[in-house]
Protein backbone atom coordinates (compact mmCIF):
# COMPACT_ATOMS: atom_id res chain seq x y z
CA UNK A 1 0.00 0.00 0.00
CA UNK A 2 1.04 3.59 -0.37
CA UNK A 3 3.35 4.81 2.22
CA UNK A 4 3.63 8.90 1.89
CA UNK A 5 6.30 11.33 3.36
CA UNK A 6 4.24 14.90 3.00
CA UNK A 7 5.24 18.16 3.73
CA UNK A 8 3.55 21.75 3.55
CA UNK A 9 3.60 24.99 2.63
CA UNK A 10 2.48 27.90 0.30
CA UNK A 11 5.56 27.62 -2.07
CA UNK A 12 4.45 30.86 -4.00
CA UNK A 13 7.43 31.55 -6.64
CA UNK A 14 8.88 27.94 -6.09
CA UNK A 15 12.06 30.36 -6.13
CA UNK A 16 16.24 28.74 -5.10
CA UNK A 17 15.61 28.11 -1.40
CA UNK A 18 12.20 25.91 -2.15
CA UNK A 19 13.96 24.34 -5.16
CA UNK A 20 16.29 23.41 -2.76
CA UNK A 21 14.00 22.09 0.12
CA UNK A 22 11.83 19.92 -2.70
CA UNK A 23 14.32 18.35 -3.81
CA UNK A 24 16.14 17.57 -0.06
CA UNK A 25 12.19 16.41 0.31
CA UNK A 26 12.21 13.88 -2.70
CA UNK A 27 15.86 12.52 -1.69
CA UNK A 28 14.69 11.66 1.87
CA UNK A 29 11.33 10.16 0.56
CA UNK A 30 13.60 7.84 -1.69
CA UNK A 31 15.09 6.99 1.34
CA UNK A 32 12.63 5.92 2.75
CA UNK A 33 10.84 4.32 -0.52
CA UNK A 34 7.61 6.73 0.16
CA UNK A 35 5.94 8.23 -2.17
CA UNK A 36 6.10 12.72 -1.76
CA UNK A 37 2.74 14.50 -1.04
CA UNK A 38 2.53 18.32 -1.17
CA UNK A 39 0.06 19.74 0.92
CA UNK A 40 -0.35 23.44 0.10
CA UNK A 41 -3.66 26.17 0.23
CA UNK A 42 -5.49 28.15 -2.60
CA UNK A 43 -6.29 30.46 -2.47
CA UNK A 44 -2.85 32.05 -0.42
CA UNK A 45 -3.74 32.63 3.05
CA UNK A 46 -2.45 36.18 3.02
CA UNK A 47 -5.09 36.64 0.58
CA UNK A 48 -7.71 35.77 2.65
CA UNK A 49 -6.17 36.93 6.15
CA UNK A 50 -4.55 40.12 4.87
CA UNK A 51 -6.84 41.36 1.81
CA UNK A 52 -3.81 41.04 -0.10
CA UNK A 53 -3.94 41.17 -4.12
CA UNK A 54 -1.17 42.29 -6.60
CA UNK A 55 0.99 40.05 -4.56
CA UNK A 56 1.49 36.33 -6.46
CA UNK A 57 5.12 35.77 -7.77
CA UNK A 58 2.84 32.76 -10.09
CA UNK A 59 -0.43 31.53 -10.67
CA UNK A 60 -1.92 28.16 -8.77
CA UNK A 61 -1.60 26.95 -12.30
CA UNK A 62 2.35 27.76 -12.98
CA UNK A 63 2.84 26.35 -9.25
CA UNK A 64 1.27 23.06 -10.12
CA UNK A 65 3.50 22.52 -13.38
CA UNK A 66 6.96 23.55 -11.02
CA UNK A 67 6.11 20.90 -8.52
CA UNK A 68 5.84 18.43 -11.22
CA UNK A 69 9.16 19.05 -12.53
CA UNK A 70 10.61 19.00 -9.37
CA UNK A 71 9.00 15.34 -9.46
CA UNK A 72 6.78 15.85 -6.56
CA UNK A 73 4.06 12.80 -6.73
CA UNK A 74 1.11 14.08 -5.29
CA UNK A 75 0.00 17.80 -4.69
CA UNK A 76 -2.91 18.48 -2.30
CA UNK A 77 -4.56 21.97 -2.52
CA UNK A 78 -6.42 22.57 0.04
CA UNK A 79 -9.65 25.31 0.12
CA UNK A 80 -8.07 28.45 2.33
CA UNK A 81 -10.78 30.32 4.17
CA UNK A 82 -11.27 32.34 7.08
CA UNK A 83 -13.38 29.40 8.89
CA UNK A 84 -10.31 27.00 8.19
CA UNK A 85 -7.52 29.34 9.33
CA UNK A 86 -9.25 28.90 12.99
CA UNK A 87 -9.02 25.13 13.22
CA UNK A 88 -6.25 23.89 15.63
CA UNK A 89 -3.21 22.66 14.56
CA UNK A 90 -4.52 19.08 15.71
CA UNK A 91 -7.94 19.27 14.64
CA UNK A 92 -6.32 20.35 11.30
CA UNK A 93 -4.00 17.89 10.84
CA UNK A 94 -6.35 14.54 11.94
CA UNK A 95 -9.00 15.98 9.13
CA UNK A 96 -6.91 16.42 6.34
CA UNK A 97 -3.99 14.76 6.95
CA UNK A 98 -3.45 11.83 8.93
CA UNK A 99 -6.47 10.56 7.41
CA UNK A 100 -4.12 8.69 5.73
CA UNK A 101 -3.02 5.76 7.77
CA UNK A 102 0.49 5.23 6.18
CA UNK A 103 2.45 8.17 6.97
CA UNK A 104 6.34 7.62 7.16
CA UNK A 105 7.83 11.01 7.42
CA UNK A 106 6.69 14.77 7.38
CA UNK A 107 9.32 17.85 6.50
CA UNK A 108 8.69 21.24 7.58
CA UNK A 109 10.37 24.36 6.33
CA UNK A 110 12.53 25.98 8.89
CA UNK A 111 10.14 29.14 9.15
CA UNK A 112 6.20 27.54 8.52
CA UNK A 113 4.01 27.05 11.27
CA UNK A 114 0.11 26.78 10.53
CA UNK A 115 -2.85 26.65 12.53
CA UNK A 116 -4.92 29.06 14.60
CA UNK A 117 -2.23 31.47 16.10
CA UNK A 118 0.60 29.88 14.40
CA UNK A 119 0.15 27.48 16.99
CA UNK A 120 1.32 24.70 14.65
CA UNK A 121 5.31 24.88 15.17
CA UNK A 122 8.34 23.08 15.27
CA UNK A 123 7.73 22.48 18.64
CA UNK A 124 4.14 20.88 18.10
CA UNK A 125 4.78 19.04 15.06
CA UNK A 126 7.93 17.31 16.38
CA UNK A 127 5.57 16.02 19.53
CA UNK A 128 2.85 14.78 17.27
CA UNK A 129 4.90 13.06 14.97
CA UNK A 130 6.90 11.41 17.83
CA UNK A 131 3.47 10.31 19.50
CA UNK A 132 2.51 8.70 16.20
CA UNK A 133 5.78 7.48 15.53
CA UNK A 134 6.38 9.76 12.36
CA UNK A 135 10.06 10.22 11.32
CA UNK A 136 10.36 14.22 11.22
CA UNK A 137 12.72 16.23 10.14
CA UNK A 138 12.86 20.56 9.77
CA UNK A 139 14.96 22.13 6.72
CA UNK A 140 17.78 24.27 7.52
CA UNK A 141 17.25 27.98 6.68
CA UNK A 142 18.69 28.97 3.22
CA UNK A 143 20.29 31.60 2.65
CA UNK A 144 21.39 33.80 -0.30
CA UNK A 145 24.14 36.55 0.02
CA UNK A 146 23.83 36.31 3.80
CA UNK A 147 19.74 37.07 3.57
CA UNK A 148 17.52 34.19 4.21
CA UNK A 149 16.11 33.46 0.63
CA UNK A 150 11.79 33.82 0.81
CA UNK A 151 8.97 34.41 -1.16
CA UNK A 152 8.90 38.18 0.45
CA UNK A 153 12.11 38.81 -0.16
CA UNK A 154 11.45 38.31 -3.40
CA UNK A 155 7.97 40.25 -3.21
CA UNK A 156 10.16 42.94 -2.09
CA UNK A 157 13.11 43.19 -5.21
CA UNK A 158 9.75 43.18 -7.60
CA UNK A 159 8.39 45.91 -6.13
CA UNK A 160 11.59 47.70 -5.81
CA UNK A 161 12.01 47.20 -9.77
CA UNK A 162 14.98 45.13 -9.11
CA UNK A 163 14.04 42.60 -11.26
CA UNK A 164 17.94 41.25 -12.03
CA UNK A 165 18.34 40.31 -7.99
CA UNK A 166 14.30 38.56 -7.69
CA UNK A 167 15.49 36.64 -10.63
CA UNK A 168 18.86 35.37 -9.24
CA UNK A 169 16.65 34.43 -6.15
CA UNK A 170 14.43 32.14 -8.44
CA UNK A 171 16.70 30.65 -10.07
CA UNK A 172 14.57 31.60 -13.39
CA UNK A 173 13.01 34.88 -14.72
CA UNK A 174 10.18 36.45 -13.21
CA UNK A 175 7.22 36.51 -16.02
CA UNK A 176 3.67 37.81 -16.52
CA UNK A 177 1.73 36.13 -19.26
CA UNK A 178 -2.17 36.46 -20.78
CA UNK A 179 -3.77 37.14 -24.29
CA UNK A 180 -3.65 40.41 -26.26
CA UNK A 181 -6.21 43.18 -25.43
CA UNK A 182 -7.07 46.08 -27.33
CA UNK A 183 -5.34 49.26 -25.48
CA UNK A 184 -5.80 52.78 -26.64
CA UNK A 185 -3.43 52.52 -29.42
CA UNK A 186 -1.57 55.27 -28.60
CA UNK A 187 1.40 53.77 -29.27
CA UNK A 188 0.91 53.17 -32.66
CA UNK A 189 -0.02 56.37 -33.69
CA UNK A 190 3.38 57.22 -32.37
CA UNK A 191 5.32 55.05 -34.05
CA UNK A 192 5.92 52.70 -30.88
CA UNK A 193 2.75 50.22 -31.33
CA UNK A 194 2.62 48.32 -27.94
CA UNK A 195 1.01 45.25 -27.14
CA UNK A 196 -1.72 45.45 -23.84
CA UNK A 197 -1.79 42.37 -21.89
CA UNK A 198 -4.68 41.51 -19.82
CA UNK A 199 -3.17 39.24 -16.67
CA UNK A 200 -4.00 37.63 -13.86
CA UNK A 201 -4.51 40.79 -11.27
CA UNK A 202 -3.42 38.22 -8.52
CA UNK A 203 0.21 38.30 -9.90
CA UNK A 204 2.67 41.47 -8.62
CA UNK A 205 3.76 43.63 -10.96
CA UNK A 206 6.73 44.98 -10.84
CA UNK A 207 7.21 48.53 -9.57
CA UNK A 208 5.97 51.35 -12.56
CA UNK A 209 8.40 52.00 -15.50
CA UNK A 210 10.13 51.25 -18.26
CA UNK A 211 11.57 47.51 -18.52
CA UNK A 212 14.07 45.45 -21.23
CA UNK A 213 12.09 42.35 -21.53
CA UNK A 214 11.60 39.13 -23.45
CA UNK A 215 8.37 38.48 -25.53
CA UNK A 216 7.52 35.32 -26.46
CA UNK A 217 4.63 34.57 -28.72
CA UNK A 218 3.99 31.22 -30.52
CA UNK A 219 7.10 30.06 -29.42
CA UNK A 220 8.76 32.45 -31.14
CA UNK A 221 10.82 35.02 -28.77
CA UNK A 222 11.15 39.06 -29.46
CA UNK A 223 13.73 41.59 -27.30
CA UNK A 224 11.34 44.16 -26.27
CA UNK A 225 10.36 46.94 -23.92
CA UNK A 226 7.94 46.98 -21.56
CA UNK A 227 6.06 49.85 -19.94
CA UNK A 228 4.41 49.03 -16.18
CA UNK A 229 1.98 52.39 -15.58
CA UNK A 230 -0.67 54.18 -16.00
CA UNK A 231 0.29 56.15 -18.81
CA UNK A 232 0.68 59.42 -17.04
CA UNK A 233 1.48 61.50 -20.30
CA UNK A 234 -1.66 61.02 -21.83
CA UNK A 235 -4.08 60.15 -18.84
CA UNK A 236 -4.40 59.86 -15.04
CA UNK A 237 -6.10 57.11 -13.99
CA UNK A 238 -4.79 54.01 -11.96
CA UNK A 239 -5.32 50.74 -13.49
CA UNK A 240 -1.95 49.42 -13.96
CA UNK A 241 -1.28 48.27 -17.80
CA UNK A 242 1.40 46.23 -18.79
CA UNK A 243 2.34 47.21 -22.21
CA UNK A 244 4.96 46.13 -25.02
CA UNK A 245 6.59 47.21 -27.40
CA UNK A 246 8.19 44.21 -29.86
CA UNK A 247 11.48 45.45 -31.65
CA UNK A 248 11.74 44.42 -35.53
CA UNK A 249 7.92 43.09 -35.21
CA UNK A 250 5.31 44.19 -37.31
CA UNK A 251 2.31 41.85 -37.29
CA UNK A 252 -0.99 42.18 -35.08
CA UNK A 253 -1.29 40.36 -31.76
CA UNK A 254 -5.13 40.61 -30.72
CA UNK A 255 -6.26 37.75 -29.07
CA UNK A 256 -2.74 35.87 -28.51
CA UNK A 257 -1.23 34.35 -26.23
CA UNK A 258 2.03 36.65 -24.85
CA UNK A 259 4.48 36.17 -22.18
CA UNK A 260 6.65 39.07 -21.36
CA UNK A 261 9.42 37.90 -19.32
CA UNK A 262 11.40 40.59 -17.24
CA UNK A 263 15.12 41.33 -17.17
CA UNK A 264 15.75 45.24 -16.52
CA UNK A 265 14.71 47.82 -15.45
CA UNK A 266 15.76 50.93 -17.41
CA UNK A 267 13.64 53.91 -15.50
CA UNK A 268 10.57 55.21 -13.76
CA UNK A 269 7.46 56.34 -15.29
CA UNK A 270 7.89 59.76 -16.02
CA UNK A 271 5.12 61.99 -17.12
CA UNK A 272 6.57 64.15 -19.94
CA UNK A 273 5.35 68.09 -20.98
CA UNK A 274 4.65 66.94 -24.70
CA UNK A 275 4.86 64.21 -27.18
CA UNK A 276 7.93 64.71 -28.93
CA UNK A 277 9.94 64.13 -25.74
CA UNK A 278 8.13 61.03 -25.09
CA UNK A 279 9.03 59.66 -28.45
CA UNK A 280 12.95 60.99 -28.41
CA UNK A 281 12.51 59.30 -24.43
CA UNK A 282 11.20 55.38 -26.26
CA UNK A 283 14.11 56.06 -29.29
CA UNK A 284 16.64 56.00 -26.20
CA UNK A 285 14.47 52.66 -24.36
CA UNK A 286 14.74 50.93 -27.34
CA UNK A 287 18.44 51.77 -28.09
CA UNK A 288 19.09 50.76 -24.33
CA UNK A 289 17.26 47.72 -25.03
CA UNK A 290 19.26 46.78 -27.88
CA UNK A 291 22.36 47.31 -26.28
CA UNK A 292 21.50 44.95 -23.00
CA UNK A 293 20.37 41.75 -25.68
CA UNK A 294 23.73 42.67 -27.46
CA UNK A 295 25.63 41.65 -23.74
CA UNK A 296 23.63 38.46 -22.66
Amino acid sequence: SLTLAVTMGNFDGLHQGHKKFISEFVKEAKLRQAQTLVVTFVPHPLTILKNKLNFLINTYEQRRSFMQEEGVDFLLELDFSRDFSTQSPKVFLENFIFSHSKIKFFYLGYDFSFGANKQGDHEFMRAYCTDKKIDFKIQEEFKAEGKSLSSSLVRELLTLGDVERANKYLGREYFLEGYVVKGEGRGKKIGFPTANIEFDHALLTPSKGVYVTNAITNGEKYISVTNIGVNPTFVSKEKITVETHLLDFSRDLYGEKLKIVFLQKIRNEIKFPNVNELIAQIKKDVEFCRTVHSKK
